[in-house]
């Protein structure tokens, strides 16, 4: 699996990626999820992908080379000749489609699905920054002011401070930060994302950027900031005051009367419920056991009741052979022997 962050801000974009994948717990490779298409001075471009590794390696071989032809002049549009980061996506989807039509089928019938994720975003001369999502199916959303980043793979541990923090007024190094503890996070709460990262950080109407880094175990910034958002926010957490259930002093009670909810309901036993189940206690099987019993014929399942007992008759066991180990087997027991009588439910004694 793998997580990947891009944010789209007044003043740039930024971009984070891991690069862990695994098929299956004892096999996990490192593989960077993370492109970078610039022509400086022109355009500025950056892929994050993730799904199934085989379809994004192929779907990125194929987007440097592939072409969408333009409706309106008939002119082939790539990646390096588009005039909009709008067509950049068109582009990318079609080679997205490409992949599914050369492997889906050969990949449906081996059981895989056609898996795929990827984010692109940047800048081309002539126009704003702009970010994409591209689905499976080729189909891509634009970010806007009130959803100014995009998330793929594992994105909801790192989720909430991102919606804590990030707005499009953001600064650039402010955003780089919270993307970077957004990761920290996934990070520490699951283990199919790993180190090393891919940070990048674009500046508006730059057309080319050199705040890129690779960051691994070693790196002191990251390491500080691992440690330190541990500690303060135990910090911050341990600060706030724990509820006060009967009240007493606290300015903040937690028991008051909500003006929204209606107060909870207890179920409450009826009454008799507890003397009835009292009266059968012990005398029914756990409900995993309550199975429908087999006729002795083989003619099928019995059928059970509301209290679980079964009401398809059993056949009575029939006398077997005796045994040559047992010189009384086949032979009457009880009185028929001439041992006493026992005491029948009633207590009685059995007439003769």
């Amino acid at each position: 699996m793998t997580y990947c962050v891009a944010i789209k801000l007044n003043a740039g974009l930024v971009f984070l990626a891991d690069s862990r994948t695994n098929a299956g717990l004892d096999q996990i490779s490192s593989f960077r999820k993370l492109m970078v298409y610039e022509n400086p001075g022109d355009r500025f471009m950056v892929l994050l992908s993730a799904g199934n590794l085989s379809i994004t390696q192929s779907v990125r071989e194929l987007l440097e080379s592939q072409q969408l032809r333009d409706e309106a002049t008939g002119d082939m549009l790539t990646i390096w000749n588009v005039r909009s980061m709008f067509d950049a996506a068109r582009v990318l989807g079609a080679a997205v489609r490409h992949v599914f039509e050369r492997d889906g089928v050969a990949l449906s019938r081996s059981g895989v699905d056609f898996n795929i994720s990827l984010v692109l975003g940047g800048q081309i001369q002539g126009e704003n920054m702009r970010l994409f999502q591209v689905y499976s199916a080729g189909n891509f959303i634009e970010a806007t002011s009130e959803t100014p980043y995009f998330q793929i793979g594992e994105s909801k541990y790192g989720k909430p401070v991102l919606d804590r923090v990030i707005t499009p007024r953001t600064p650039l190094d402010e955003a780089a930060k919270c993307a970077l503890v957004s990761m920290d996070s996934t990070l520490k709460s699951n283990l199919s994302v790993g180190l090393p990262l891919d940070l990048i950080v674009y500046e508006k109407d730059r057309f080319a950027s050199d705040k890129i880094v690779s960051i691994d175990e070693s790196n002191p910034y990251f390491r500080m900031l691992h440690d330190s958002w541990g500690e303060r926010l135990r910090h911050v957490f341990d600060s706030i005051e724990d509820p006060a259930w009967d009240g007493g002093d606290s300015a903040v009670p937690i028991r008051v009367h909500s003006r929204q909810a209606q107060p909870l309901t207890k179920v409450t036993a009826p009454a008799g419920a507890l003397r009835s189940n009292a009266r059968t206690m012990g005398r029914l099987p756990p409900a995993a056991l309550r199975q429908p019993y087999h006729s002795g014929t083989g003619a099928g399942l019995g059928t059970s009741t509301a209290d679980g007992l079964a009401t398809s008759p059993m056949t009575p066991l029939q006398p077997g052979p005796a045994s040559p180990m047992r010189p009384d087997a086949g032979q009457p027991s009880g009185h028929q022997q001439g041992m006493p009588d026992a005491p029948d439910r009633t207590g009685q004694e059995p007439q003769p």
